[in-house]
């Protein structure tokens, strides 16, 4: 059955497909020769960069449909090779998120990248469009719904859904109300049309890349609008990039995988959590788990006041929610057992420091909007209501979250494309990098993602615990298969296995 939204689709596509044609403007615009201006490189404004990081910025059509209207601004920076006598080109490091942006991360994790790397390539960091300093946007979100464990769709005690779908219409109408006209063109597709023009702006016939997390789905798309621009592609820590096989939309994917991420990561918890020790919670990792479900439940039910937190209260999703954090890196593994602890006689460790609330409204409006405007969302209440019960029986760790409604159950803005279909059609430029066990990029995600590129990629799974594998919560295996590709071209073969240690613990 169609939604409201997917029925308004169809009225605005049979307008438009008399000038536009159907499907054929936006990529035929992507792929339009651009002569951009040189850039105009000054010093970066911010406190802490590399002296050599260098800013700047490139006009972009606002709508790529309409090229020669509004424009707006995409900030670029650029460390340049600290070899350019074997300097091959230029790396952009593309950020997580949605809403996350990499202007200043080439003073941060790509001064990690080791010496061969920053001799070959000059580095490239961005903020994409509506992110920090690329005409950001706002959504001027209630406090209350800057939370962490609220804008992470958990339903109620219950399993209930009501209060999810009044919250989703809540933000959809502020970010209609508040958002600005941007709001309407934000999408992976026009994230990677902007990498395109950043790479025409820098001179650069191709151009390499190391996307992770969203960032390596933004990598695929590109790869994707624009296959043969593509040099070495390192996507790390990656999104089913189709979506995933009940729903096939990618902005339900990217919730979806933290069903099988969370189950993959909860057995190395539990093990480290049975261990002896100042955080030891069981005496075997079996017992770990049934704690854990009872104390939320508990938690369900009597909620325990929580002075100075944003919350006001641990309740059940509240600790549910910090269990997600916590596994995104081992070394959270602590402050979830602190947590733990503390709960289980009825008291909370120290509240913990939330994020500028500036910086919160950008990223959720970057984020909302980048879902919702990626795919189609069901708008029906029962929908939901129906797979998160099914979510909550079959994964209670993540007791149905995955599968709950977001501001995309209430977006007002139909949808303007399909999503990018990810191919085996173009060159072999692309190597995967992936640890075994990602709570939020789960490996079956990624083993989707490797089978849909097909010979155009290999792919190294890490033995490895945690979201970010390369230089990392890897291992050193996987680190110099990554950086070898990156510095001398030489990729594996085919996909390969990295065992050892994981790279960080706890």
């Amino acid at each position: 059955m169609k939604t409201k939204r997917a029925k308004r689709n169809v009225i605005l596509i049979a307008a438009a497909a008399a000038i536009l044609g159907p499907t054929v403007p936006l990529t035929a615009t992507a792929s339009t020769p651009v002569t951009p201006k040189p850039l105009e490189w000054a010093k970066c404004e911010g406190s802490g960069l590399d002296p050599r990081q260098e800013c700047a910025t490139v006009h972009v059509p606002m709508d790529y449909s309409d090229p020669g209207g509004k424009k707006i601004g995409i900030a670029v920076s650029r460390i340049p090779s600290e070899k350019p006598t074997v300097r091959r080109g230029a790396l952009l490091l593309i950020a997580g998120g949605p809403g996350g942006g990499s202007l200043d991360e080439i003073s941060g994790k790509g001064q990690k990248l080791p010496q061969e790397v920053r001799n070959a390539y000059d580095l490239i960091g961005f903020d994409p469009r509506g992110v920090g300093r690329s005409a950001p946007v706002s959504c001027g979100l209630d406090s209350g719904d800057l939370v962490r464990s609220k804008y992470f769709p958990w339903p109620a005690p219950d399993g209930s859904v009501t209060e999810s779908m009044v919250t989703a219409r809540r933000v959809a109408d502020a970010c209609e109300r508040n958002g600005g006209e941007l709001m309407r063109h934000i999408s992976s597709a026009d994230n990677a049309r902007d990498i395109d023009r950043i790479r025409a702006a820098l001179g650069e016939r191709k151009l390499s890349a190391w996307g992770l997390s969203y960032g390596s789905y933004v990598g695929a798309v590109y790869g994707q609008l624009f296959p043969h621009r593509t040099d070495r592609f390192v996507l790390d820590s990656n999104l089913d990039g189709n979506g995933d096989r009940v729903h096939g939309q990618v902005g339900r994917a990217l919730w979806a995988g933290f069903e099988a991420g969370v189950e993959d990561v909860f057995p190395e918890f539990a093990k480290w959590a049975s261990a002896p020790g100042e955080y030891h919670l069981a005496d075997t990792a079996a017992e770990v788990r049934p704690l854990f479900l009872r104390l939320a439940a508990r938690l369900d039910r009597e909620p325990i006041p929580w002075p100075g937190a944003n919350t006001a209260e641990l309740n059940g999703n509240v600790l549910r929610q910090a269990m997600v954090d916590a596994f995104y890196d081992p070394e959270g593994f602590p402050a979830l057992a602190q947590l733990i602890l503390a709960a289980q006689k009825g008291t909370v460790p120290p509240a913990p420091e939330p994020p500028p609330e500036a910086l919160m409204q950008n990223a959720l409006a970057v984020t909302h909007a980048t879902t919702c405007n990626d795919s189609e969302w069901p708008e029906s209440s029962a929908q939901y209501q129906k797979e998160v019960d099914q979510s909550r029986a079959k994964y209670p760790l993540t007791a149905g979250m995955p599968r709950n409604a977001t501001a995309c159950a209430a977006w007002p803005y139909p949808l303007k494309q399909d999503p990018v279909r990810i191919t085996d059609r173009g060159p072999s430029t692309i190597l995967l990098v992936q640890n075994k066990r990602d709570p939020a990029a789960p490996l079956s995600g990624a083993r989707n993602l490797r089978a849909a590129l097909g010979k155009r990629a290999v792919m190294v799974t890490v033995d490895s615990t945690g979201h970010d594998a390369y230089l990392g919560n890897g291992n050193a295996c996987g680190d110099r298969t990554v950086t070898r590709y990156l510095a001398t071209g030489e990729r594996p073969a085919r996909d390969t296995y990295c065992g050892g240690a994981s790279g960080r613990t706890p």
